[in-house]
């Protein structure tokens, strides 16, 4: 083909639901976009019927959609996370020059995006890596977009995104460019996690009022209905509502037919991963982790119901106001994983040497993510007022909301504990509170045994800080003591 047919804004390669949402999306807001799938049908089926009318231009290789695109170069992948990225753009860069353009919208791991910007910089090529959260609507109207990679390629990228994506009450959109290499897909992961501790979180209310309180769905769906109006304001909460009221064919309410095993596709254990691994106690998000993998069980929860005993979930005393209690139990561990979560932003940023916006990064989950919510709003302010904020939990606003919750939060989590009603998140969350306002902890014991069965040494509380110690406590085991190390 002819160079002058140069005429795309941007390639896209991939035409399952997600890609061609965003190539629609695309077009909507005026980019010319060129399209290849790997079954080349896919593309003429596409342009038969979801893209009839558009300007949305069909390729049948790789080499005839970087034909049509206008320089820099803009390919953008929307395909499996994985091999397949590496696989395709071993294809698409011998079609390329100096200073184009590779991105990969797929849910990748950070380690993969911080590898391909590296080894595409070293050929002379850019490369972003960036979450695309919302589904299959948020590609179609707006997702939340979190891109990172190479810094010199967001300049020509950021008027296509920024058009795309989905926009605040205010108008400002949710994309914003987070930082170096793999820190665009570390975000989202991030924000994966976050979104199963809020569904953990979701789970764990639902099972209070139904079991706990008795409730029937018709009462649930109006409490989280009632809830969406205030604080709690989010699209999970929302949807919550609007599950406990639909019902099937025979009158039956679908969420009492659904099998209770959850699934999972990993970017919740990578989040828990890389905690472990920076020392980050995520403990919110790795209980949401681990309750989907006990729920599970589902033959062996069955088989143990029936030998096991607990106390029987029976309820006394003021529904309405044990509802309220649920409400802010909940409202006060949602802030406790979101402090959690950028913990453990801040410390993958200083290992990685990233530069990361957290005030930008509330903004971008403001709109058009699953875990999109008002609540947003106040971290961004939180942010804005204190950009070196060490944790959310240290500023006014958090702090005053625990402080308002915290009575509810207790008489939840000791309610549960007591009708055996197990609330993982709801009380991992009370524990790290807990935990993070103690002056003193019980590590000290730690040492000691430490060093007492292995020599592990310790530092002294009248000493500085980076002195080791090492006692003999049997008198047995002499002077030697182990180098001290961290894991």
């Amino acid at each position: 083909m002819p160079d002058n047919i140069a005429t795309a804004d941007i390639g896209l390669i991939g035409l399952a639901v997600m890609g061609q949402n965003v190539v629609l999306n695309m077009n909507d807001h005026g980019y010319v976009v060129s399209v290849f799938n790997r079954t080349t049908s896919k593309v003429d089926d596409f342009l038969a019927n979801e893209a009839k009318g558009t300007k949305i231009i069909g390729t049948h290789s790789i080499a005839d959609l970087c034909r049509t695109l206008k320089r820099p170069r803009r390919v953008m992948l929307l395909v499996k996370a994985g091999n397949p990225v590496d696989e395709f753009i071993d294809l698409i860069v011998p079609h390329l020059e100096p200073g184009d353009i590779i991105i990969d919208g797929g849910n990748s791991h950070f380690p993969d995006s911080i590898r391909r910007t590296k080894q595409l910089e070293a050929k002379g090529l850019l490369f972003i890596g960036t979450g695309v959260s919302g589904g299959e609507e948020g590609a179609r109207h707006g997702p939340s977009m979190m891109p990172g990679g190479s810094g010199a390629a967001w300049p020509h990228v950021k008027e296509i995104f920024q058009a795309i994506c989905a926009k605040t009450p205010q108008g400002e959109p949710c994309c914003d460019w987070v930082g170096e290499d793999g820190a665009g897909h570390y975000v989202k992961m991030v924000h994966n996690g976050i979104e199963y501790g809020d569904m953990q979180l979701i789970s764990e209310a639902y099972h209070l009022m139904k079991e706990g309180v008795g409730l029937s769905n018709d009462v649930m769906q109006k409490a989280f209905a009632n809830w969406n109006e205030g604080e709690l304001d989010s699209f999970l909460i929302q949807i919550t509502s609007e599950i406990l009221a639909v019902k099937d064919d025979q009158g039956r309410h679908v969420i009492d037919t659904i099998l209770d095993a959850a699934g999972q596709k990993g970017t919740g254990k990578w989040t828990v991963s890389s905690a472990a691994e920076l020392g980050v106690p995520m403990t919110l998000v790795g209980e949401a982790v681990f309750s989907r993998c006990l729920s599970s069980l589902k033959d062996e929860r069955v088989a143990a119901s029936k030998v096991l005993r607990g106390p029987q979930a029976t309820f006394s005393g003021d529904r309405d106001a044990f509802v309220e209690d649920i409400r802010r139990a909940m409202y006060a561990a949602k802030i406790v994983s979101y402090a959690q979560g950028y913990m453990l932003m801040r410390e993958a940023a200083k290992e990685n040497k990233w530069t990361l916006n957290y005030g930008g990064v509330a903004l971008m989950w403001r709109g058009g993510c699953i875990i999109r919510s008002r609540f947003l709003g106040k971290i961004r302010d939180a942010f804005a007022k204190n950009p070196d904020l060490s944790n959310l939990l240290m500023d006014d606003f958090f702090r005053q909301a625990i402080d308002d919750c915290q009575a509810a939060w207790r008489r939840v989590v000791a309610r549960a504990a007591e009708t055996g009603i197990p609330v993982p998140a709801i009380s991992s969350a009370l524990s790290f509170f807990d935990g993070y306002r103690h002056g003193w902890l019980p590590a000290n014991m730690l040492q000691a045994q430490r060093d007492y069965f292995g020599a592990h040494t310790y530092e002294r509380i009248d000493r500085p800080r980076g002195q080791f110690f090492h006692t003999n406590w049997t008198g047995r085991g002499g002077r030697v003591a182990s180098s001290s190390y961290t894991v």
